[in-house]
């Protein structure tokens, strides 16, 4: 009895544990957006980082934005390309290479067909304010209600 419970106990610890599913595509890259905009906090925070990050431009990853492969990039080129060979071997800026790099494969390669991009506001990812932006049939409507 007392092994019947405690191998219960030990089946229902592992299920609690345990992930039901997979991730999906873009649950991994919703998930690499954050924790690459947290890794860049980091960056630009710490004061090892913080004059390596002076040659960053500014980017807030929305990863619903038809932009965000080109920012991507863009972001991708000016850190691959640092001037600073210590800016270079800092393990956090390695990190983020590996991170812009995965989050970049994963939204333009592998999950191509699977990611919905709700806006083509370019600007919104570099200042973070996201404009909104109406179809004919809503503009019509607010036309309309003046």
């Amino acid at each position: 009895m007392k092994l019947g419970l405690a191998t219960l106990v030990c089946f229902l610890s592992c299920v609690w544990w345990s992930d039901g599913a997979p991730p999906t595509c873009y649950s991994r890259a919703l998930g690499l957006g954050k924790e690459t905009m947290a890794l860049l906090d980091k960056i630009h925070t710490y004061h090892r980082t913080k004059t390596c990050a002076e040659v960053l431009p500014t980017i807030f990853i929305d990863i619903h934005n038809t932009c965000i492969t080109a920012k991507l990039q863009d972001i991708l080129y000016v850190v691959l390309n640092h001037m600073n060979q210590y800016c270079k071997e800092r393990p956090r800026i390695v990190l983020l290479k590996r991170k812009l790099v995965n989050l970049y494969t994963i939204i333009s390669k592998l999950c191509y067909r699977d990611m919905v991009f709700f806006t083509d506001d370019c600007e919104a990812i570099d200042t973070g304010h996201i404009t909104p932006n109406y179809r004919e049939d809503r503009l019509q409507l607010l036309v309309e209600q003046r």
